[in-house]
C-alpha cells in the first residue's frame, strides 16, 4: 500500500501541491489522497478524462498523439500530468492511463498502465506498468504505482524549492 499520508507530508513541507488526471481509475487516486486527514493543504483537486476526447478538450493532450498511438501511451500519461497541474495551478500533476479491462484497448493488452508526474520547471517523470489480475486489481496497483512514483519524484528533489 502506498504512504499517501507520507507524499502528503513530504509537499506540505515543502508548500508544494498536487493535482491529479485519472483515466482507467476513475477517481481512486484523489479518494485515496482525500481519505487522509489534512490532504487540502496540499491536494488541489483533479480531472477524471476516463473518455479520450476529454484528455484533449480538458488536459491539453495533442490530438494528433492521441489519434496515432491512442490513449494508453506513455507521451498521453505525460501530457494529461502537465495538464492537469496547469489547470489546477498545482505544483506537480500526476496522471495515470491504462487498460484495466476485460478486453484490450486500442491494440494496448490488459494490465498497460502509463504513470507520470508533472513537476516545476516542465519536468516529467514516468513509469510504464505490466500488471495482473482482476480490473479491481489492477486499478488499485494503478493508485499505489502512482502514488510510490510521486514519492519517489519528492524523494529525489528534497532538496528542491517549490512554491
Amino acid at each position: 500500500m502506498a504512504d499517501v499520508a507520507g507524499v502528503l507530508a513530504m509537499l506540505v513541507e515543502r508548500q508544494a501541491t498536487v493535482a491529479v488526471a485519472e483515466s482507467l481509475t476513475g477517481g481512486l487516486i484523489g479518494a485515496a489522497i482525500t481519505a487522509v486527514s489534512g490532504s487540502s493543504k496540499a491536494f488541489r483537486g483533479g480531472v477524471i478524462s476516463y473518455a479520450t476526447d476529454l484528455k484533449h478538450e480538458l488536459l491539453g493532450v495533442p490530438a494528433e498523439l492521441l489519434e496515432r498511438e491512442g490513449a494508453v501511451h506513455p507521451q498521453v500519461a505525460a501530457g494529461m500530468a502537465a495538464g492537469v497541474a496547469r489547470v489546477c495551478g498545482a505544483t506537480y500533476g500526476l496522471a495515470v492511463t491504462g487498460v484495466a479491462g476485460p478486453e484490450p484497448q486500442d491494440g494496448k493488452a490488459v494490465g498497460t498502465v502509463y504513470a507520470a508526474v508533472a513537476g516545476p520547471g516542465g519536468q516529467i517523470w514516468a513509469r510504464g506498468l505490466r500488471l495482473e489480475g482482476s480490473r479491481e486489481r489492477i486499478r488499485v496497483e494503478t493508485v499505489d504505482e502512482a502514488v510510490d512514483l510521486l514519492s519517489g519524484v519528492l524523494k529525489a528533489n528534497i532538496g528542491e524549492h517549490s512554491g
